[in-house]
Parts: C-alpha cells; sequence; structure tokens
C-alpha cells in the first residue's frame, strides 16, 4: 500500500454520553471502507483514524457517524473554536438542567414525606416531575432515542427506561387508585423516584463533563500557546501585524518582549532570553543569537528578536507535539481490551437482569408482588454504570500523557505508557544521550593566552579535522587573520606561518618531535586530562609551548542525578558504546554506571538488549542517533532524545524533548502512576457494578428487608462517574 495515501487524523466525536457510545462510534467508524485503523476515546472525546485518502474522506466519515447519531466534527480553520464552543454549552445546559431539577425537585420531596396531608397530593406530584422529565431530562430522552433507532443501547437507554417506567406506572395509579384499592393494595406513586433519578444523573453527568475537560486541559493549553496574529517585516522594512495563516516560510518576523514565537525560525538578529518550558519541560529560559532556531508556542523575554520562518502550520514543533499528545490520548492501553468486550455487552446484559429481577419478584413477592418487582427492575436500570467502566482507563490515560508532555515527554501511546511501568532495565546510548553529542573544549592551560588564541583562530577557522569546530566556538567571535603557509603534518597535527613565524597545533607527539620543554605543572595537569579520555590539543611556536586545551564530548548537566534517580527507582542501568574501552570506561565511572559495553557495533546494541530480554529483563533503551534505531525497535520501551535525529524519534515510542536524561526517570514514574490510577479505577468500577446490581435487584431483602431506593441508586450511578473522573485528575497533582 503506498503510504503516501495514508492519513492519520484526530476528529472530535460529540454527543457521546458512555462506554457503549464510544463503542458504537468506533465499530460504525471500523466498517467504512478506507478505514485501517481506529480507536474511540470517551475522555477526550476523540477519534483517532487512520484511513486511505482514495477511498474515504472526513466528509464521509462525519455522516456515516452522524448516521448512527452522533457528530463527528470535520478539520477547519475554526474546529477548536467549533469542539470549545459545544463543551461549553454542555456544561451550561447540564448546570441549567440540574438547577431546574432541584428548584422543582425539593417540593416533591417534600410532599412526598407529607403525603396523608395534601389534598390532591398525586396531580400536584405529576406536574412537579413532568418538566422534570421532559424538558431538564430531554437529553437522555433524545440520545436514547438516536440509540434506539439504530438499534443500539447505552446509558441514556437505562436512564429514559427506569424514569419512563416509573413515571407512567404513577399516572397509572394517579388516575385509577381503585383498581389497586379493590384488590386491596395500596396504590403508590414513585413521582418523586423517576425525578430524582434525572436530577441526580444530571449533577452526576456536570460534574463528570467539568471534570473530563480538566484531563484533556494540558492539551487543551499546547494548542492556546500560538498567537492569533504576528508582526511581518515587510521588503521595505515596514513592520505589519497579520494573521499568522498568512504566515510562509521565508518570512521574515519580529517577536517583541513578552510575546509567544508564533512558529519554527532561525534567528537573524537581536538577543533575548526564551522560556522553553512549555516544550520542554526545562525551567531555565534559553538564550537566543543570531543563528539560533526558535520554537512556536515559546515566551520570548524581555529583548526583541528577529527571525526567518523555517516551519509554518502542522510542520512546526509545537505542531507535531500537539498532534503526538492527541494521538496517544486517543490510544487504547491492552488492558482496554477486556473493558471495551465488557461494554459492548453491558446495556444488554444490564436489561436482561432487570428483567429477570422483575419476573422473580412477581413470583414470590407476596401480595406487595408488582411493587417490589417494578422498584427493584427500575433501580437495577438505575444504578448499572456503564460510564465508570468506560472512563476508567481513558481519563488515566489522557491525563498521565498530558502530564508527561508537560513535563518535556512525548508518549507515542498508551501500550508504550503501560509497558513502561514493567521495566526493569534501562540501556544508554553514550554519544547525544549521556554527554552533549559534540566536542567541546572543557578545560585549558594558557603560557601566552594572547598569541594562542589568535594562533588558534588562525589555524582551526581554516581546518577540517572534528575538533576543530569545538575550538572556533570556543572562540567565539575572533576574527581570523592571514595565512602565508599552511601544512598537514599526518598523524601529529599542522603547521602555519602567520607574520613571518612558524605556529604548531597537534597531538603529544608533535610535541615530542618539537623536543620543546614543558612546565611540570602542565605535564602533570595533561596527563590527567589524558587518564580522562580528554583529547589533549597543543599550541606551540617554534621554541615554546603556547597552550594546550582538553577537548572532550562533555557529560550533560543532568546525566549523574539521572542515572541516580534510575538507580533509587530500581532500575539496573547500562551504557552501551561503539567508543574505545577506555573512553567508555571513564564515563561510565564519572556518572556511576558498573554496567558498560564498549566498541559495539549498532547491531551489536539490538543483540545486547535481546541477550537481556532472554535473562526476564524489560528493557528500556534510550538513544538519540541512527545508529541507535535497531536498538530502540528491539528495546520494549524506546526512547529518544529529542535533540537527536529524526529516525530515532520515528522509531521511539517516547521522545525526551529537550533530551535532558532526567526525563526518563521521571516518564517511568509517571508511567507506574497511571497504570496504579487505571487498576483503582477498574477496581472501583466492576466492583461497584457486582456489589449495586445485586443489591439494586433486592438480594438483601429476605435477609434484613431492605430494598434500595432508586433515587440512592441514581445518585450512587453518578457518583461512581465522578469518582473514576476524580481518581485520574489527582494524576495531575502527584508528584
Amino acid at each position: 500500500m503506498d503510504d503516501k495515501y495514508i492519513v492519520k487524523a484526530t476528529f472530535p466525536i460529540l454527543n457521546m454520553a458512555c462506554a457503549a457510545c464510544s463503542a458504537a462510534v468506533e465499530q460504525t467508524l471500523r466498517v467504512q471502507k478506507g478505514v485501517l485503523e481506529v480507536t474511540v476515546n470517551l475522555a477526550s472525546a476523540q477519534a483517532y483514524v487512520v484511513y486511505d485518502k482514495r477511498i474515504t474522506s472526513p466528509r464521509k466519515l462525519a455522516k456515516a457517524v452522524r448516521a448512527a447519531g452522533f457528530v463527528l466534527v470535520e478539520p477547519s480553520d475554526d474546529e477548536n473554536e467549533t469542539v470549545a464552543g459545544y463543551h461549553r454549552k454542555r456544561v451550561k445546559q447540564r448546570r441549567i438542567a440540574v438547577i431546574g431539577s432541584l428548584i422543582l425537585f425539593v417540593p416533591l420531596m417534600v410532599l412526598s414525606m407529607t403525603m396523608p396531608l395534601v389534598a390532591h397530593l398525586h396531580y400536584i406530584m405529576w406536574a412537579l416531575a413532568t418538566p422534570i422529565l421532559f424538558v431538564f431530562g430531554w437529553g437522555f430522552l433524545k440520545g436514547a432515542w438516536q440509540q434506539a433507532r439504530n438499534g443500539r443501547a447505552n446509558m441514556d437507554t437505562l436512564v429514559t427506561v427506569s424514569t419512563l417506567v416509573a413515571y407512567l406506572f404513577s399516572i397509572f395509579n394517579t388516575l385509577f387508585p381503585e383498581f389497586w384499592l379493590e384488590r386491596g393494595l395500596e396504590p403508590h406513586v414513585y413521582f418523586e423516584a423517576s425525578a430524582g433519578i434525572i436530577t441526580f444523573v444530571s449533577i452526576g453527568k456536570m460534574l463528570e463533563e467539568q471534570a473530563k475537560n480538566s484531563t484533556t486541559a494540558a492539551i487543551t493549553k499546547l494548542m492556546g500557546l500560538q498567537p492569533k496574529n504576528v508582526t511581518r517585516i515587510a521588503a521595505n522594512g515596514e513592520m505589519v501585524s497579520v494573521p499568522i495563516i498568512s504566515v510562509v516560510v521565508g518570512d521574515n518576523l519580529m517577536v517583541y518582549p513578552g510575546e509567544r514565537i508564533a512558529v519554527d525560525g532561525v534567528v537573524y538578529g537581536g538577543d533575548s532570553y526564551v522560556d522553553e518550558s512549555m516544550l520542554t519541560g526545562e525551567p531555565m529560559p534559553v538564550r537566543k543569537q543570531s543563528g539560533n532556531e526558535v520554537f512556536a508556542g515559546t515566551l520570548n523575554g524581555k529583548g526583541v528578536l528577529y527571525y526567518k520562518v523555517l516551519k509554518t502550520g502542522d510542520n512546526t514543533l509545537l505542531s507535531h507535539i500537539i498532534r503526538v499528545v492527541q494521538e496517544a490520548q486517543g490510544s487504547k492501553a491492552p488492558v482496554q481490551r477486556l473493558v471495551d468486550k465488557v461494554a459492548a455487552v453491558f446495556v444488554p446484559v444490564i436489561f436482561a437482569v432487570a428483567i429477570v429481577t422483575f419476573v422473580v419478584w412477581m413470583l414470590v413477592g407476596g401480595n406487595e408482588a408488582f411493587s417490589h418487582a417494578l422498584l427493584a427492575f427500575v433501580t437495577v436500570l438505575v444504578i448499572a454504570c456503564p460510564c465508570a467502566l468506560g472512563l476508567a482507563t481513558p481519563t488515566a490515560i489522557t491525563v498521565g500523557i498530558g502530564k508527561a508532555a508537560e513535563q518535556g515527554v512525548l508518549i507515542k501511546n498508551a501500550d508504550a505508557l503501560e509497558r513502561a511501568c514493567r521495566v526493569t532495565s534501562v540501556v544508554l546510548d553514550k554519544t547525544g544521550t549521556i554527554t552533549q553529542g559534540t566536542p567541546s573544549v572543557v578545560h585549558t592551560h594558557w603560557c601566552d593566552e594572547a598569541l594562542a588564541r589568535r594562533v588558534l583562530c588562525d589555524i582551526e577557522t581554516r581546518s577540517e579535522h572534528p575538533l576543530a569546530q569545538a575550538v572556533t566556538s570556543y572562540l567565539q567571535d575572533m576574527v581570523a587573520g592571514e595565512i602565508t603557509h599552511f601544512e598537514t603534518l599526518p598523524g601529529r597535527g599542522v603547521m602555519a606561518c602567520i607574520d613571518g613565524a612558524k605556529y604548531y597545533i597537534g597531538n603529544s607527539r608533535l610535541m615530542a618531535h618539537l623536543q620543546l620543554d614543558i612546565p611540570v605543572e602542565m605535564q602533570k595537569e595533561t596527563a590527567q586530562w589524558e587518564c580522562d579520555a580528554y583529547t589533549v590539543v597543543w599550541v606551540a611556536a617554534t621554541d615554546r609551548v603556547l597552550a594546550a586545551l582538553a577537548i572532550a564530548d562533555a557529560l550533560k548537566p543532568s546525566s549523574v542525578q539521572a542515572v541516580e534517580a534510575m538507580k533509587q527507582a530500581g532500575l539496573q542501568v547500562y551504557m552501551l558504546t561503539g567508543d574505545s574501552k577506555s573512553t567508555a570506561r571513564v564515563m561510565a565511572q564519572k556518572v556511576g554506571i558498573e554496567n558498560i559495553e564498549a566498541e559495539v557495533l549498532p547491531e551489536q546494541k539490538a543483540h545486547y538488549i535481546k541477550t537481556l530480554q532472554q535473562q526476564g529483563e524489560v528493557v528500556a533503551m534510550i538513544g538519540d542517533g541512527i545508529n541507535d534505531s535497531a536498538a530502540l525497535a528491539q528495546a520494549d520501551v524506546s526512547i529518544a532524545m529529542g535533540t537527536g535525529s529524526d529516525i530515532a524519534m520515528d522509531v521511539a515510542a517516547m521522545t525526551i524533548v529537550s533530551g535532558d536524561l532526567s526525563r526518563v526517570a521521571q516518564a517511568i514514574h509517571i508511567s507506574r502512576q497511571t497504570v496504579t490510577t487505571i487498576r483503582q479505577n477498574l477496581f472501583w468500577a466492576f466492583i461497584y457494578n457486582m456489589i449495586g446490581v445485586p443489591v439494586a435487584a433486592g438480594v438483601l431483602y429476605p435477609c434484613c428487608g431492605f430494598l434500595l431506593n432508586p433515587m440512592i441508586a441514581s445518585a450512587a450511578m453518578a457518583l461512581s462517574s465522578v469518582s473514576v473522573v476524580s481518581n485520574s485528575l489527582r494524576l495531575k497533582w502527584k508528584k
């Protein structure tokens, strides 16, 4: 199949009420021609769809979903505002329904408790209950009807059937009380029960809606980082404020102090510090000067920056992060498959249990058989909660992945999030992972600093040696002078003539060849550098040594603490590198790693991980380069440094945006917290239904005469969903 026709997209889905709804949407999309993969997340109200654009389109998918009774929002410029507007409207409707229901329900309850004292009481209760059901509870009735038309049932169906049965039975008893009186029975009415069900479920839904909106706060925050307008610099130098959608690659933009950077670009003027914490999780602002990259969504400090646009729209780093987080939040953890199977049959099974309950009560209930049977039937329908089951996993995953994103860790899918909690061993690449990935000057010893700096600048700016860049970067803004002669000395270094004098830059063999006297203190210091596996670069004139520099791929500032954090988390830490054994040993000692493997080829890295797996270890591999891609693919959990290659990030299940190794332990910690929360949610959701449904059916009545009130059942049902979402939200504040 040609990949250029395959589209991966995330669509907002509106009007879903419970797990049965998300299952219905998922099944509807899955059977559409051209759809290759689909998952629907109830918590984030989104569908992640992989489809062939030659066969289907968002419009066709939206039409199919609409026929199933739901709404798929097609991509557009105002898509986010459409969805946000829907949710604001939904919360407002829920709030109005709750307030209106309570205003009528409170006097209804008071009347039900003063039944013998008020004439024509039943008619007054009927009048109070009717608007609660058909005005404030209209959303439930409408949802149930839409599902019934498609041959499906969901939570709305359970609420609608239970309330209408109680309501219609109460009307019959109000209009024809003699039917029961002639048979020696009291004509009970349950207007307060049907109204109470709507009221308590509405309260639960309002709280649930607000809580669910909080679970997606991370992605909402990311999507709000890009400004609507930017300042563009025209060809004549004029500065004009334009909409961001009009910006194209190559435009010159200016960002004022305190403004957000609109698109990815490279600075060509100005000097400022930029807060990148919203993308990388790093709290310290980063200095930006000419030649430095800037990213959409980051916050400029007190200086003015001028930058040329490199990437716009969906190609920016911010858009990439949003896309990865959305796809991850929409994915399903392996444990969700069991929940999906239960949710798919949950409502039909509850209806079957309710009918069996009714029949049993009719057979063994005695004089009050019908009343008890009806109450038990209604209560079973009301107390069953597919929402708690449906929300248990996706809410925790949505919060967990969002929390990781806020800390600069991109997790590609729920499967990786769940697997990370079982990791026992972490394998680290050295270059670019533990170290900075580029050589730099780490120590210097000057004998004649001014002359040595000039010689280094003049010669190294003309050199193609890999270490020359480290030296020129160290010298920064020095300007090279004239050289009249340049000669390479194989295996030793280079020689150049500057202002008629000869100068040399090279290794210790060059110094031995020149037979120059080296001060004792300098000899000791450079000998220690060599023991530390640094590369020593000497600078000399024909008659004396001018300087010595130690060049190394320096450790990242956080590497030592990161390795220690992994050990404290109970993880075995390994280091793999293609470098020499001496260099690897020195570096491992510095960061506190005992298990090292040096001089390994890329394919040997993958074999090493496979060996650990055969020993029963669950392995996480952290790397940054193309040569790490095979090992990343072999590992149980693959983690790429965001400062590395795109190939490594494509292969990896997680990406550390900033390249800060300390985020690895945080990612595994978040995984463990999330999986623990999922297990807690599922435990309570299953236990709630396993205990609640039998109690509602009346299993306690023979031993203690207890029969659950439908209103209490509806309150319990609402509380179960809210408690699951609230438990997931606790993840946001856990450390």
